[in-house]
Parts: structure tokens; C-alpha cells; sequence
């Protein structure tokens, strides 16, 4: 069965959405090994604080940090999964939501295949966020076992070159936990552009060059960066691509 012009140009903005999504991760991760970014720079500053960690006797407080760390991403994985359980409620009763989009101002008109099409694309976007935060809050688990066997103050028998070596590791272990919730927060960024494509499909191509704009000025070009640049790391050396994003 010959495709359709109209299913053409939502193939077309899927396409679309898969490569703005995966190129743009992967050129984050390639860019980052080069030019300061948020990811490379906060390494820096996880790198300080698991050092600063070892001069200490009282680790309370980093362990307080990382866990405060595992309940955002705890937040954010429970939140996903109200949204799925929504996703499969509209999917129940697809006609009644066709008939509240065909009263909005714009809306193209669908079929209800293609519309359970958005709606499964939309869920499937959503069960990755999931994973990639379950993935996180398992992580910051390692980093505060990590935390609990760092070598105290006063053990003579560890040496400098393991006492570095374990704040590289731990370090490196927290910036890959927040590594994954910062893919689990793009997920919701895309996630968000997918709700444009049930408005029509060159709209939604039009918000997810948007979304990745918004992203590449955050994580390259935003203040916060820039500050954080500048009160630490004025020369700024790129870590290795391993312990960026």
C-alpha cells in the first residue's frame, strides 16, 4: 500500500526528531571533551569535593549531599511514571481525546491509528526517561558505598597515590549518575517537543530544533557555566572524554 504526502511528513518529522536527539548527544559528548561545559566543569568541582572529602573526618555531610542527589532523581522516575500510566489512559480512550484535539485552534486532523502512533512514540520517549533515572538513583547507591569506604584521615597505611586515586574514581562515579539524569531531563525536553507533533508535523520539526537550541545554550553558553568557569577553573584544561558527558 502506496504511502501518503501526509504520512510521508510525519516519517519525516520522526526522522527528524530521532536525529536531533541522538546527534545532539552526541556531539554534547564529543564537544565536551573540548570546550568547557557544564558536564566537564562540574567533574572539576566533584573531582575537589571527593578530595576535600578525604581531609575530613565527619563525612555526614557528602553523604547527605549524594543522598539529596538520589531523591531528585527519585522524584523525577516516580513523576515518569505518572506520566505512562496518563499515556496508557489516553491510549484507552483514544476517540474522546481525538475529539477534545479536533476543537483546538491548528490542530491538524488525524486518524486515530496515527494518533496512538504519537501517543506510543510520546510513551516510548517517557519509558527511556525512566530508565535513564532508575539508572541514576543505582548510581548514586555506588557513589554512597563509595563514600562510606573512603579511607579515613588517619590510616597511615593508604598512600597519597590512593588516596587520588579514590577521589578520581568516586568522582567519576557521581559525574556518571549525573550523567544519566541529565539525559533523563532531555528526555523530558523531547518528551515535551513530541506533545507538538499531535498540533502538526512541521511544527513539531520546528520545536525540536528549538529544544536542542534551548539545550546547547544551556550547557554551552548559559551564565551559570560561565561563572562556575571563572571562579575555579580560569584555565580551563579539558578532562578526558571518559569523565565528560
Amino acid at each position: 500500500m502506496p504511502i501518503s504526502s501526509t504520512e510521508w511528513v510525519h516519517l519525516l518529522a520522526v526522522v527528524w526528531f530521532v536525529f536531533c536527539w541522538v546527534g545532539y548527544t552526541r556531539y554534547s559528548h564529543a564537544k565536551a571533551a573540548t570546550t568547557p561545559c557544564l558536564a566537564s566543569v562540574l567533574h572539576l568541582y566533584r573531582e575537589d569535593w571527593m578530595r576535600r572529602m578525604l581531609l575530613r573526618d565527619n563525612r555526614i555531610a557528602d553523604a547527605s549531599v549524594i543522598g539529596n542527589l538520589e531523591r531528585n532523581a527519585s522524584f523525577f522516575a516516580s513523576s515518569t511514571l505518572i506520566i505512562l500510566a496518563g499515556i496508557l489512559t489516553v491510549l484507552g480512550s483514544s476517540d474522546r481525546a481525538l475529539s477534545l484535539l479536533a476543537d483546538l485552534p491548528f490542530v491538524e486532523a488525524a486518524s486515530r491509528e496515527m494518533s496512538e502512533i504519537k501517543l506510543l512514540c510520546l510513551g516510548v520517549v517517557f519509558v527511556y526517561a525512566f530508565f535513564t533515572f532508575s539508572w541514576c538513583m543505582r548510581q548514586y547507591n555506588f557513589a554512597a558505598v563509595l563514600v562510606g569506604s573512603a579511607p579515613m584521615l588517619g590510616e597511615r597505611h593508604v598512600t597519597e597515590q590512593e588516596r587520588k586515586a579514590f577521589a578520581d574514581r568516586a568522582a567519576r562515579v557521581i559525574s556518571m549518575a549525573a550523567n544519566q539524569f541529565n539525559y533523563g531531563l532531555r528526555a523530558y525536553y523531547f518528551g515535551m517537543a513530541t506533545l507538538s507533533w499531535f498540533i502538526n508535523p512541521w511544527f513539531f520539526m520546528i520545536v525540536t530544533t528549538g529544544v536542542v537550541m534551548i539545550l546547547y545554550r544551556r550547557e554551552f553558553h548559559s551564565d551559570v557555566l560561565e561563572v562556575m568557569v571563572y571562579t575555579q577553573t580560569p584555565s580551563f584544561e579539558p578532562a578526558n572524554k571518559e569523565k565528560t558527558e
